[in-house]
């Protein structure tokens, strides 16, 4: 203890290092996130790969797993991986050498699987050690000259091995197989591409160093997915996505329209967009069918085997098949949207958003150096080979006396060195040779390979020497990828169409509904129906217990029903999507979001050309016209303001010219509509003034005067009442009591 400060005494541990923790904290984030962006999430320009997929696929080399060798499990491939190369978790690796694996996901695989590597349905592969794998061609091509110096090699994560920097890189593999990942604060996201097509646009890039990227447009239109589909995003905009980097693709399903005869048919879905998992496209297009938002798409159906094979039903014949996929591109993953991002490491260091352009400039740099380091290698080689041919040639000339040498010294190495001038390496090669090799053919056979060792040096000097022979090299490699890779090869041609999407106007929901008669039913206690065709309104239905009918009524189920709150508040139902008439029927608060505080008003068919009555319990109201009160949400839209106390009470169709309402003190009023403002939204004007503070509009409705007010008297009959003078006011009038025989509940009667 520190007897001056009262501090316990902290050992002595060595240099402390003392700096802010702001600054502490920002440069070792700022380490973090250049590890992530580096060495994990974006690919390299030059050979397309992330580090993990470098490392599988150099791990892979090494065991020796070429695309004509035998398989090997996935256990050892992940394992060596992780030991050697990766030191990550070995089911990260796993996951990334099936994606490598996956015709589905990659344009050309480059791990050949064997088992279970999953499928487009979204299904997981299986275990590692259940699977088993070997590279592709593709693969091989990516690393070919990895054992002529092509590239940069770097001690392995403890320094025991060497991993390649970098892979030769046959092709464009960047944008051959697309890559995807998420750093610190940037992304990438690049799709697949036709090798042919990139092939073609490298020639034109080393032709014309300096091509327009409209040029380059002419031999890459576009992505091509491994899944197919059809591209139908105009040319200008995948243009400019490939000039900037960043942008969009809309792609959408194959399909077309199956004769059944008869005059049916059916849809067959024979492709889907990248990237979707035909399960859920599939879940997906069921609720839509379930919710009834398509109603002239009947079901779907999955037969696929190893093709894809969706069987889309239309409701009827009908139907017009361009109308039913254009509905159906707009409402599911049919038609999805695949985001460019062109996010990459530039010379393996920069993250930059590079142009189509400068991904290809990128590529043929690399091969360039690639082709460089290989020629000084092989000159190297040959230049090794010279000088042991060179000192066998002396043998033989001077046969007898090596002969001697080698019978007759202790130590024939220096001797032979010194008399006929050979090097170390000439010398020990000699007394290395062995006795078959002195016959007399290998001699002429010697002084063969000699002579075209000379001339291919000198080919290999011509070439390091003049940059246009070095570019006329790369891009015969190039047609010969080309022709290993392209459209006459298995697979190799091209996958995703280039269309345009055809101009078919937005086709509204009820165009789609078959027209039927139905009943319309809703209880009093909000449960909602329609039962087929028009039943005698006045017959006997079932209602749950304790519950009874409020609104019956005929519709078509092409037609709109409106409700009408206590809270003000409009709501909108399409009648197709009410539930059948064989139950009980369904709450209506589960179809839009009426407050459980509030009740229904009034339920109707939606008339757009006709006007309506509004009116609160405190007397405000006005008229709206009928197509502003269309909601377009679950939850409703208010049209009717009510304070605080008060309720929304009336809603009716305006048919007269004038206004008859009546309180709950049963006063009566009747004032011409031409006095009552027409209106969106709002309070509304008082219709009827009450003297109390308790006084409350019970109803009101439109009438025309000259054919009287109507109502039913105690008895059900039917009473008109033609002398409407002593009622007759001007608005926000008190009224006078209603006439003998008026309806004890003080309502007025449709």
């Amino acid at each position: 203890m520190n007897k001056d400060n009262d501090t316990p005494d902290i050992p002595d541990m060595g240099e402390t290092l003392v700096e802010p923790l702001q600054r502490a904290l920002g440069d070792r984030y700022l380490t973090y996130a250049l590890s992530t962006i580096m060495n994990r999430a974006l690919p390299d320009a030059r050979d397309g790969l992330k580090p993990v997929h470098r490392r599988i696929l150099f791990a892979m080399r090494e065991l020796k797993l070429s695309a004509t060798s035998g398989f090997r499990k996935s256990a050892k491939i992940s394992g060596d991986v992780m030991g050697n190369y990766h030191p990550h978790g070995n089911q990260a690796i796993y996951d990334a050498m099936v994606r490598l694996a996956q015709d589905f996901n990659v344009r050309y695989p480059l791990v050949d699987g064997q088992g279970n590597f999953g499928n487009i349905d979204g299904d997981n592969p299986a275990a590692e050690r259940y699977t088993e794998a070997r590279l592709t061609e593709a693969a091989e091509a990516l690393m070919e000259g990895l054992s002529d110096d092509a590239v940069d090699f770097r001690d392995n994560y403890d320094g025991t091995l060497q991993e390649p920097i970098v892979l030769p890189a046959a092709y464009p593999n960047l944008l051959a197989n697309g890559a995807s990942g998420i750093a610190v604060g940037m992304a990438t996201n690049i799709p697949p591409h036709n090798i042919s097509e990139l092939c073609d646009a490298a020639l034109h890039l080393i032709k014309s160093p300096n091509a327009r990227d409209e040029t380059l447009l002419d031999y890459v239109p576009g992505p091509d997915f491994p899944t197919g589909g059809i591209l139908v995003e105009p040319r200008e905009s995948i243009l400019a996505s490939y000039k900037t980097g960043r942008g969009s693709f809309r792609l959408r399903a194959r399909w077309e329209v199956e004769d059944l005869g008869r005059g049916t048919w059916q849809i067959v879905v024979t492709e889907i967009p990248y990237q979707v998992q035909k399960s859920k496209l599939i879940e997906k297009i069921a609720e839509i069918i379930n919710a009834k938002k398509i109603p002239i798409l009947a079901d779907i159906r999955d037969e696929s085997a190893e093709d894809i094979r969706l069987i889309l039903e239309p409701r009827s014949k009908t139907v017009d098949p361009s109308v039913l996929m254009e509905t159906l591109f707009r409402q599911s993953d049919l038609e999805t949207r695949f985001a460019l991002n062109m996010n990459v490491l530039i010379d393996g260091l920069t993250p930059q958003v590079s142009s189509l352009k400068e991904v290809l400039r990128a590529f043929i740099d690399h091969r360039r150096e690639v082709l460089i380091r290989r020629s000084r290698f092989r000159m190297g080689k040959i230049d090794a080979r010279l000088e042991v041919l060179e000192g066998y040639i002396v043998a033989f000339l001077n046969l007898d006396r090596v002969i001697e040498i080698i019978r007759n010294e202790d130590e024939p190495k220096p001797i032979l060195m010194a008399e006929f001038e050979l090097s170390d390496v000439q010398a020990e090669a000699i007394l290395n040779m062995r006795l078959r090799s002195l016959r007399k053919l290998e001699e002429m056979e010697l002084r063969r390979e000699l002579d075209s060792l000379q001339i291919e040096r000198a080919d290999l000097e011509d070439l390091l020497q003049d940059e246009d022979m070095q570019w006329k090299r790369i891009s015969d490699q190039l047609r010969e990828v080309k022709k290993k890779f392209g459209k006459d090869a298995v697979n190799g041609a091209r996958r995703t169409d280039l269309a345009e999407a055809p101009e078919i106007e937005d086709v509204p929901i009820e165009a789609m509904i078959e027209k039927e008669p139905i009943t319309i039913v809703c209880s009093q206690m909000g449960w909602i129906r329609a039962m087929k065709g028009h039943i005698d309104l006045a017959s006997e239905l079932k209602f749950k217990d304790g519950d009874e009918g409020r609104f019956a009524f005929h519709a078509e189920t092409t037609d709109k029903l409106i409700a009408f709150a206590s809270n003000g508040r409009f709501y909108t139902l399409g009648c197709a999507n009410l539930p059948g008439g064989r139950g009980m029927g369904e709450p209506i608060r589960l179809m839009v979001d009426i407050p459980n505080e509030s009740e229904i008003v009034s339920l109707f068919i939606f008339e757009p050309n006709r006007k309506l009555l509004v009116a609160s319990s405190f007397g405000d109201g006005f008229i709206v016209p009928e197509q502003d009160v269309e909601a377009q949400t679950r939850s409703g839209k208010q049209v009717l303001n009510v304070k605080d106390g008060g309720k929304a009470r009336v809603c009716r169709p305006v048919t007269g010219d004038h206004v008859a309402c009546v309180g709950l003190n049963r006063k009566l009023l009747i004032f011409p509509l031409s006095e009552l403002p027409e209106m969106a939204r709002g309070k509304g004007v008082r219709l009827q003034k009450y003297a109390d503070a308790d006084g409350q509009l019970c109803d009101a409705k439109t009438f025309d005067l000259a054919q009287g007010l109507s109502w039913l008297d105690p008895a059900g009959r039917t009473r008109t009442e033609m002398e409407l003078g002593d009622w007759l006011g001007k608005r926000a009038s008190a009224g006078r009591m209603a006439p003998r025989g008026f309806p004890r509940d003080n309502h007025f009667t449709d």
